[in-house]
């Protein structure tokens, strides 16, 4: 009987272990467990969030991480990337890299978010705290008054000209709208602006239909400048609409595959380019750092330049004007 026992214990024993095997067991000693990193842009529709994209993908390759992508269709949607961002607290990331589209509205799921241990780092977009690991970004006032400059060159410091906005509560865009009209005092004392106070809204239908209204309202325009990448193409397609493109000056921000056409056809005079490919890349850097305990900076400036039809041909412009992004996101 006793055999019998201790047969049916071995039994019993090795089945324990099997199943044990086949469970959810703990990490097995010496191996690192492998960081998550959400990644949140505003959108996921326009280039500028896919080269975000990819500059993340890169880094992930790199560092050995996981990054998880996701953010609301809409670049207005404040209670989807709300939800977004909670949805991943709850998850128990490690970290959360965060453009947030409305620098007042994300403020307490971002603070919520620290106070669970989740390293958070802001990119893109500023937020109106500072319960978060590091800001990286371009300086978007900078990136403006290099608008500012440029108009004021092409439109050889006279005329009228107008700016077209892109959407309340945007911290980055902002920005670049309150550099553009510093600029402007700066560099075109006598250029009349005619119109400061219009905006485009987040998707280029929208920006196009509120630049056709202004085009018609405004029939004597010289210059024009717009803080992003669907304002400059919704205005870019109601000037090609009026018969008016390359013959009012107009300045933009930010590039896709239409607007460097546009730039090469002489239909745009520059465009204030930022490196949204590091900005992705230096964000998740960043967050990995702060979760490993080392050092980081509080502030990083990925950089913006101003390309024009005159230099847009250089070797260095090639991958910023048209960055590779199907070895990183196929």
């Amino acid at each position: 009987m006793q055999r019998m026992w201790t047969t049916l214990g071995a039994a019993l024993l090795a089945g324990s272990m099997f199943l044990t095997g086949c469970g959810n067991k703990p990490e097995a000693a010496g191996v690192e467990k492998k960081l998550r990193i959400a990644v949140i842009p505003k959108g996921t529709t326009h280039v500028f969030w896919k080269s975000i994209h990819a500059g993340a993908v890169k880094a992930e390759r790199e560092l050995g991480v996981e990054v998880i992508w996701k953010g609301p269709q809409k670049e207005d949607d404040r209670k989807q990337q709300i939800e977004v961002v909670q949805n991943f607290v709850t998850r128990k990331m490690d970290g959360i890299v965060l453009a947030p589209l409305d620098d007042s509205a994300l403020v307490n799921p971002v603070e919520a978010a620290t106070d669970a241990g989740v390293k958070v780092v802001i990119i893109d977009s500023d937020l109106k705290s500072d319960k978060f690991v590091s800001f990286v970004a371009t300086d978007n006032f900078v990136g403006g008054k290099l608008g500012a400059k440029r108009l004021c060159e092409v439109m050889g410091g006279k005329g009228k000209a107008l700016m077209l906005r892109y959407a309340e509560g945007s911290a980055s865009t902002e920005k670049r709208e309150a550099g553009f009209l510093e600029g402007m005092k700066e560099y075109g004392p006598e250029i009349e602006l005619v119109s400061i106070n219009q905006y485009g809204g987040v998707t280029a239908a929208s920006a196009q239909e509120k630049a056709d209204q202004l085009l018609t309202k405004f029939k004597d325009l010289d210059g024009i400048f717009c803080p992003n990448e669907s304002t400059t193409y919704g205005m870019l397609r109601s000037l090609q609409t009026a018969g008016l493109a390359g013959k009012v000056k107009f300045v933009g921000f930010d590039s896709s595959e239409a607007l460097v056409k546009a730039l090469k056809a002489g239909e745009i005079n520059g465009l204030s380019v930022q490196n949204p490919f590091n900005m992705g890349y230096l964000g998740v850097k960043t967050a990995v750092a702060a979760i490993k305990g080392e050092p980081v900076e509080q502030r990083i400036d990925t950089g913006v330049i101003m390309v024009t039809p005159e230099n847009m041909d250089q070797p260095d412009m090639a991958g910023i004007l048209s960055p590779d992004l199907d070895q990183w996101l196929k």
